[in-house]
């Protein structure tokens, strides 16, 4: 997508808000004329999307503020705390839904049929919600933003609750209302975990977890890769944020001058760099002769986990190695 981060994620923010305003005229206005009860809980789904979409907005304006004095990495690290008040909507919704669910099946008021005009609104909710979440998932992948991609979820889980609506808009107009509450309790279990998700994957962010063993084999490679590196150990990837901070020793001839040693460090900080997801690098230059090196486990096996990775890749591309090449 066209533009800059700070361009594409605003806007992504602003396109969520518009459209779940919209669904929230749309849903009222059907509310009002037939009275509902599934419509109406989906005009309510929507004005709460509207409204945290407002706090998303805001928040995603702050993560986007170039680097301060304060803030000298930028502002990328306030997202999963955006995504974590994604995850509370989320909550809310599971909770209200099944609420709403339980006490409509104890008191019986299913409320009237909403006919076409429903099915209609109903079906047209899935569709845009479909699309906002491909949309967000693509943008936010590619982008590396928590916060949208938990609004790309959160848009999959209101794809979940206008199915459950309009399973009670259609069992209303066959003489089967109770199809309604029964849907929507099944489809709260799903939004509590979709919500759970948000929590998990943001959680990693904001307590400095280790990132994907893949990613992290990648990192040990690239420095392994400098034709001068002798060995690597001592290798911390860590996030701060949706970015990752990374930090190495490497080992080189003793005999370079301390103008080469600099310039093996820069290239082996600027290839990891290059990794769309690091941010900051660390590089320690240990002499060889010194004797500084000391076995590492954690960095003999990912290096051997990236040679088997590498040696299946090779393997696969083979004319012959899979079943389905001629």
């Amino acid at each position: 997508m066209e533009g800059t981060r700070k361009d594409v994620i605003r806007r992504v923010g602003l396109v969520v808000l518009a459209v779940n305003l919209a669904l929230v005229l749309a849903k009222g206005a059907v509310w009002w004329a037939t009275g509902s009860l599934a419509v109406g809980s989906e005009a309510v789904n929507s004005l709460a999307d509207a409204a945290y979409s407002v706090i998303v907005v805001a928040g995603l304006y702050l993560t986007t503020q170039p680097p301060d004095f304060e803030h000298p990495h930028g502002h990328e690290r306030i997202e999963p705390f955006v995504a974590l008040f994604v995850a509370l909507g989320v909550f809310a919704a599971g909770a209200g839904v099944l609420w709403n669910a339980v006490t409509t099946v104890l008191n019986g008021t299913y409320g009237r049929s909403a006919g076409l005009a429903g099915i209609g609104v109903l079906l047209a909710t899935a569709a845009v919600k479909y699309g906002l979440y491909r949309y967000c998932l693509s943008v936010g992948e590619d982008r590396r933003s928590p916060a949208i991609v938990a609004t790309a979820k959160d848009n999959r889980n209101d794809i979940l609750t206008a199915g459950a609506a309009l399973a009670g808009v259609v069992g209303a107009s066959v003489g089967l209302p109770v199809l309604d509450p029964i849907a929507a309790g099944v489809v709260s279990l799903g939004i509590l975990y979709t919500g759970y998700e948000i929590v998990r994957d943001n959680l990693n962010y904001l307590v400095g977890a280790a990132p994907p063993e893949e990613l992290r084999a990648e990192i040990l490679g690239r420095a392994l890769e400098h034709p001068e590196v002798r060995g690597a150990h001592d290798v911390v990837a860590h996030y701060v944020g949706p970015e990752i901070d990374v930090s190495l020793h490497i080992e080189v001839e003793g005999d370079m001058t301390l103008f080469e040693a600099h310039d093996i460090e820069s290239e082996v900080v600027s290839s990891i760099r290059e990794m769309p997801d690091v941010d900051d690098v660390f590089v320690h230059v240990d002499p060889k002769e010194l004797g500084e090196w000391k076995d590492d486990e954690e960095a003999d096996r990912l290096a051997r986990f990236r040679t088997a990775t590498e040696e299946a890749q090779t393997n696969a591309r083979r004319p012959g190695s899979s079943p389905t090449e001629k």
